[in-house]
């Protein structure tokens, strides 16, 4: 008998993480308010650049959630006129974050250090020394990869108050119903994407409520300069989103700086997604994730707040701070590939529920053994599989303890020592053996070449599977379209001369489109879909396909509130297990030996281990807002049209 004892930590960047098909998701949001002078931070903090230093950092700490470009944007409070108050950059190259900061810190580089000092003259003379501090991170679900998709974005104006800066986290499902309100308000975009459609849309109701107050106070014999320092006292920034966001349909967090000075960040009434917050009487910062403010401030978890759904943090000129509604909140759907994927495993509470991801899968993955944890090799794909996996573990070590207590009774009153150490050194056979090799890249052109390259993007270690007498488990956090899987992970893997490789997966079947900031959108892609249709074919029930496509096509002819998903009901043919069936002959590679078979998380799992991101519609396709059942009806016409674009 031949027990291996090994657990294996992994420090690679997120970027070589996946298993399965890379997904493009998420942005990532920064905003930090200085509340007290500059010239504070030089005394306390030795340097005028406190700000600025702690948005490279929170943004450093973010780097995982956007690798198409990153920018920065800067507010100067109270500048005299004839001077530029905002300062940014952008940048869409892949170390994108490197490149804005060095550029941005070149300008204080051939200081001499009295000057460095000097907090007045920097903020006079110098770009990026103002108190209010906006980054973001890009993850482009769609558009081109240039630097003109980089936030933040700005709509200027000669009238500060009227001068507005946006940066989010978002995706709107009605973008063309929004842009069309703007048509009707008089307006001529020149783009029809969501990020354009919000910065005009709240640019107008900023301008609105401006005007409001100008001619509220007009009356009173003051003149435009009075009016306007009670312009920016008086402001009301939350009704003016309330005004704004009426017609919103998504998941979204926007950041927002308006040049006098007020900021806001607002999140989606759902709270589909994130957004945290720490506040004392030195800085108040907002970032998507809550370990990098942590790290950035060393502070303690307690003291970090989420925003609440459907609320704004608000933040005065005059540093007056607010979490306020903007919209009624609706139910609490927030998304639960955070948990899974998308967020940092250094966050306490994400760590946590990962590992009882893992804990949950112990059952079924031990009757899919057998029990046999002699003949059975457990191992996971790196990055973000790594918590799961230890819970896995951790779960197989209280399950074996059990059983080798029921051993140790079994052996009687005066068990020998020898049977005892017998029994004692069982343990489960944990193994580093898939490793994320450097990447490949081919330029050659025949199909059959090129994919013999990308079969070993993956490597694997050799000698630690008994030939033909091993069973391979490999634990992946989500497995979406399976090409990596079959083309790369199980052809690399059946190398190794495994009897069976159990693929187990921390999430649920993909089975829905996401229309909320991650780049999952064509039906054909995910391979759950794929395996619904395959089993449709089989037991002959394919004319249900047509069926759906015609309520799906009648469902557009509604308005959005009250349409339905018409997709969910093609699954209820069959069980969860039959499709993860059809689903490891999909991802089987032609010719290998070892047998395939694909575990899969429950969703009843998925919410007992994270209670407070119930947000499953890809998984479940309850969408929280009307818009999500648009979209899934919209991505299976397509489907069935063979048209190979997004649903929204």
């Amino acid at each position: 008998m031949r027990i291996y004892r090994a657990v294996a930590k992994l420090f690679l960047e997120r970027s070589t993480a996946k298993m399965s098909d890379f997904i493009k998701h998420e942005c990532g949001i920064a905003m930090i308010r200085l509340l007290k002078p500059l010239n504070y931070y030089v005394e306390k903090y030795g340097t005028a650049l406190y700000g600025l230093n702690k948005l490279h950092l929170l943004m450093e700490k973010q780097r995982n959630r956007g690798q198409d470009g990153a920018g920065i944007a800067t507010v100067k409070l109270n500048s005299r006129p004839g001077t530029k108050i905002i300062h940014r950059k952008r940048c869409s190259s892949s170390n994108s974050i490197q490149t804005i900061f060095e550029e941005v810190y070149n300008n204080f580089n051939q200081l001499k250090k009295e000057k460095l000092k000097d907090a007045e003259w920097l903020k006079e003379n110098t770009p990026f020394t103002g108190e209010l501090l906006l980054g973001h991170l890009r993850y482009g679900t769609h558009g081109a990869n240039s630097v003109k998709n980089v936030h933040p974005f700005i709509r200027k104006s000669n009238w500060i108050q009227r001068t507005l800066v946006i940066a989010g986290n978002f995706n709107l499902t009605n973008v063309d119903e929004l842009f069309q309100e703007l048509v009707e308000l008089g307006q001529y975009p020149m783009e029809q994407t969501d990020t354009i459609t919000v910065l005009e849309k709240i640019g107008h109701f900023l301008d609105d409520e401006v005007q409001r107050l100008h001619t509220w106070h007009k009356p009173d014999g003051l003149d435009d300069l009075q009016i306007n320092e009670l312009i920016f006292d008086n402001l009301d920034v939350q009704r003016l989103l309330q005004r704004a966001t009426k017609r919103f349909d998504g998941g979204y967090t926007m950041a927002g700086m308006i040049g006098h000075g007020d900021s806001f960040v607002m999140r989606d009434p759902n709270g589909i997604r994130p957004a945290f917050y720490y506040q004392d009487d030195e800085v108040v910062v907002v970032t998507s994730e809550r370990a990098p403010i942590q790290t950035a401030f060393d502070v303690h978890f307690s003291t970090i707040k989420e925003i609440q759904p459907g609320h704004a943090l608000i933040v005065k000129r005059n540093g007056t701070v607010s979490e306020l509604p903007f919209t009624e909140p609706a139910e609490r759907k927030s998304c639960s590939f955070e948990r899974i994927y998308f967020s940092r495993g250094n966050d306490r509470d994400i760590y946590t529920e990962r590992k009882k991801l893992g804990d949950q899968l112990t059952d079924t993955v031990l009757e899919a053994v057998d029990y046999d944890l002699e003949r059975t090799v457990f191992s996971f794909v790196p990055n973000t599989a790594e918590s799961a996996f230890f819970g896995m573990v951790k779960g197989i070590e209280k399950r074996l303890n059990d059983i080798k207590a029921k051993r140790i009774k079994e052996l009687g009153e005066n068990p020998s020592t020898e049977a005892l150490q017998k029994i004692l050194a069982l343990t489960p056979r944990v193994e580093k053996l898939v490793h994320k090799d450097a990447k490949l890249r081919t330029f050659i052109a025949d199909d059959a070449s090129r994919g013999e390259m990308v079969t070993h993007g993956y490597d694997v270690t050799y000698g630690l599977v008994s030939n033909e007498e091993d069973t391979l488990v490999l634990l992946d956090d989500s497995i979406v379209r399976g090409t990596t899987l079959k083309e790369s992970i199980i052809r690399i893997a059946a190398r190794l001369r495994p009897k069976k490789i159990i693929i187990v997966s921390s999430a649920p079947q993909i089975r829905y489109p996401d229309c909320y900031g991650i780049d999952m959108s064509k039906m054909k892609d995910f391979v759950a879909f794929r395996a619904l249709v395959e089993l449709l074919k089989e037991n002959t029930k394919s004319h249900l396909l047509d069926e759906t496509y015609q309520r799906c096509k009648a469902q557009l002819l509604l308005p959005k509130e009250e349409m339905k998903n018409e997709v969910q009901s093609l699954y209820a043919h069959f069980t969860d297990e039959q499709i993860s069936q059809k689903i490891a002959e999909i991802v089987t590679p032609v010719g290998i030996t070892p047998k395939v078979e694909v575990i899969y998380q429950t969703i009843e799992g998925l919410h007992n281990a994270c209670p407070n991101h119930l947000g499953d519609w890809y998984f479940s396709g309850n969408f929280p807002t009307p818009g999500g059942n648009k979209v899934v009806n919209k991505a299976f016409i397509n489907y069935m049209e063979g048209r190979d674009e997004r649903a929204y």
